[in-house]
């Protein structure tokens, strides 16, 4: 089955506005989707992009408060603007979604839908194992098989060959779609990915 990649921070708000009409696309489209959990702290600044924390306070204010608050209202999708627990490890929700990706069916998108939601609808500690177990149990899942399997080395290293991957490909943030090898930068870029799964656009010589 065809893929869609999907390179992402389990604490992007984008990703959590996405993931929803992600997943019906890909339903719609018969793809499977390749989830692909990225450390946003070195794809960001190898892209050339500045560190969260380095950003102008009104970028801050604009593009991680009104622009929140406006996509939230826009699709009917509860968020906190500024959560507790925004900022922590990625490590272990990452390694969750990534040993949920070897379970049969749907389990992995649920899973981490699951998770964006947690913390930016309900403000939950997605680094806390118990968080965590609570939300595979949630999706009928195994939590004790899945939490062993997300600290493994083999997984941990597949969520850092995931990160180095997305260096290596100029992908730019969270969330980046990838259909058939063209990248999509952002969750309000979806109508385009819908478009590109329908007909590919056309590239350019110079691209």
């Amino acid at each position: 089955m065809a893929v869609i990649e999907y390179f992402y921070s389990t604490r992007s708000i984008y990703a959590y506005f996405g993931a929803a009409r992600l997943t019906a696309l890909a339903r719609q489209f018969g793809r499977r989707i390749e989830h692909k959990p990225i450390d946003l702290s070195v794809v960001v600044p190898a892209s050339g992009g500045t560190p969260f924390g380095d950003r102008a306070k009104q970028r801050q204010a604009y593009f991680f408060g009104r622009e929140i608050e406006r996509w939230s209202q826009y699709l009917g999708l509860p968020a906190h603007v500024d959560p507790k627990h925004h900022y922590g490890d990625r490590t272990l929700p990452s390694g969750i979604v990534l040993a949920a990706a070897e379970l049969p069916g749907d389990a992995v998108n649920r899973l981490s839908h699951a998770i964006l939601q947690a913390l930016w609808r309900d403000d939950r500690d997605i680094a806390d194992p118990a968080v965590l177990a609570d939300l595979a149990r949630s999706q009928g899942l195994d939590p004790d098989r899945l939490l062993e399997r997300a600290r493994s080395a083999e997984i941990q290293a597949h969520f850092r060959a995931c990160t180095d991957e997305a260096v290596r490909r100029f992908i730019l943030g969270s969330p980046t779609y990838v259909v058939d090898g063209d990248p999509f930068y952002g969750q309000d870029r979806l109508d385009l990915v819908e478009r590109a799964l329908q007909r590919p656009f056309a590239y350019s010589a110079a691209y």
